[in-house]
């Protein structure tokens, strides 16, 4: 049993839970997925597509025929990181293609590994499979090789991730992502609707709605309405929560039309949580990030939301130590976070990204301020986490159950994602329970980041 640990880094997915088995002779691949749930979702698909084609899933390097490895070009020591994913695999298993957003950049991957099998960039499936093809060509049998309904899922059976846009029509100074992705592209509600139905009739428990900017979604295809169902997130909210799962919003920026997705919440068609990147409070660190500076105005939207749906968790990253930050504007960002109350916190110290308008700003932010910045941060976010958990002793709360092993369950209740907030620990008469189950708890004991209740008969 693990508490939430208080540095856990807010773009990340779950790892990776493949569960495959395959015939003899079935040509195998193997997948490595790293960044965020976008990520995780553009691994689901090629897995998908590539098990459709007759290839089976390997767990591990010594059973694939080939290794594909999904990269992370966020941040440089995501890059760092995802070129040591690709070394590892090397190493391991010889054959390796590489996709992902860092995929993007292939000078940069096969000057460090030049033996890489192929490398092609976010989103480009086909050229995924092609290079597959080449590596190892399918051997399909179509008596044995039969796809289920709900594809390939990286997560656990119970929750899913329903990506609804890619790309972004942001400009944020320290960010590439638009770059790497492209501008706003949205699904069609229908074909967003008609997949979490089938995810739902498949036995998930819970959509976790993402994309890069969630509230913009539909804006580039005029909201268009098709079969019923119109593009604009407040509508899409109102129909994922028909189908009776719980529905959790991530990367929603606070636009004036958010407001109307607080009433869905208060009624409980959808969880009451809001993922927002605020990023910053000080106006005039917004504005050299290049995003909305209206700090102020955000409070008193926040204070709307939270008179309509009482039961609202706020969850937002924040950047420390962007340049030409001075101890002023940090202090405006801590005094902010005193008012705001946030529930759920991430928080990254800035680094230079490859490519980005920022690096070029004057006044970069020494290491040790920036560590020091982020100590403090975090600790003011603790302390705000341990008071609002502690007030929820006594409350009688639906859980998800995660994991279970031999000293508890592991949950989480309407207030927590998976991987990037707290859980909920259940600790004696759990016997009966089973992963995926959503059950009535009373809470007991609080943490810095975590609770603990019993069940409810």
């Amino acid at each position: 049993m693990n508490t939430n640990p208080p540095n856990l880094r807010p773009d990340l997915a779950p790892s990776p839970k493949l569960r495959d088995s395959t015939r003899s002779g079935q040509p195998t691949i193997g997948m490595v997925s790293l960044g965020c749930p976008k990520a995780l979702v553009d691994s689901e698909r090629i897995l998908t597509r590539l098990r459709a084609e007759g290839y089976g899933i390997s767990p591990d390097y010594s059973g694939a025929d080939a290794v594909i490895v999904n990269t992370c070009g966020f941040l440089d020591s995501a890059k760092a990181e995802s070129l040591s994913a690709i070394g590892e695999a090397l190493s391991e298993n010889g054959r390796v293609i590489v996709t992902g957003c860092l995929g993007a950049e292939r000078d940069y991957i096969t000057g460090a590994h030049p033996s890489v099998l192929a490398v092609t960039g976010p989103h480009q499936y086909e050229q995924v499979l092609d290079a597959v093809h080449n590596a190892v060509p399918p051997s399909p049998d179509p008596f044995v090789d039969l796809l289920p309904a709900s594809g390939v899922s990286l997560t656990p059976r119970h929750f899913s991730y329903l990506k609804i846009s890619e790309g972004c029509n942001h400009k944020c100074k320290f960010c590439i992502i638009p770059d790497m992705r492209g501008r706003l592209a949205s699904r069609p509600a229908h074909a967003v609707l008609r997949e979490a139905e089938k995810l739902v009739d498949n036995g998930v428990k819970e959509l976790l709605v993402i994309s890069q900017d969630t509230s913009a979604y539909g804006v580039d295809i005029k909201h268009a309405q098709d079969r019923g169902h119109r593009a604009h997130i407040t509508d899409l909210a109102r129909d994922l929560g028909s189908l009776g799962a719980w529905v959790r919003l991530h990367y929603v920026y606070p636009y004036p039309h958010v407001r109307q997705l607080i009433p869905l919440m208060a009624e409980g068609l959808v969880l009451p949580y809001l993922d927002i990147p605020f990023q910053h409070a000080n106006p005039d660190v917004l504005k050299r990030m290049a995003r909305p500076a209206a700090a102020a105005r955000t409070l008193d939207e926040i204070a709307a939301w939270r008179d309509i749906c009482p039961d609202l968790t706020l969850r937002s990253t924040f950047i420390v130590g962007y340049p030409g930050e001075t101890e002023s504007e940090f202090q405006t960002l801590l005094d902010w976070l005193d008012e705001a109350q946030l529930d759920r916190v991430g928080c990254f110290q800035y680094e230079n990204v490859e490519g980005a308008r920022s690096n070029a700003l004057p006044d970069h932010v020494p290491a040790e301020v920036k560590q020091d910045r982020w100590d403090r941060f975090m600790t003011k976010a603790q302390a705000i986490s341990e008071s609002k958990l502690a007030a929820k002793v006594g409350q009688r709360m639906q859980v998800i159950v995660d994991e279970i092993d031999a000293d508890a369950a592991t949950c989480r209740t309407k207030a927590d994602a998976p991987e990037i907030d707290g859980n909920l620990f259940i600790d004696a008469g759990f016997d009966g329970l089973s992963v995926g189950d959503i059950v009535d708890v009373e809470v007991d004991e609080a943490g810095e980041y975590d609770l603990w209740g019993r069940l409810i008969a």
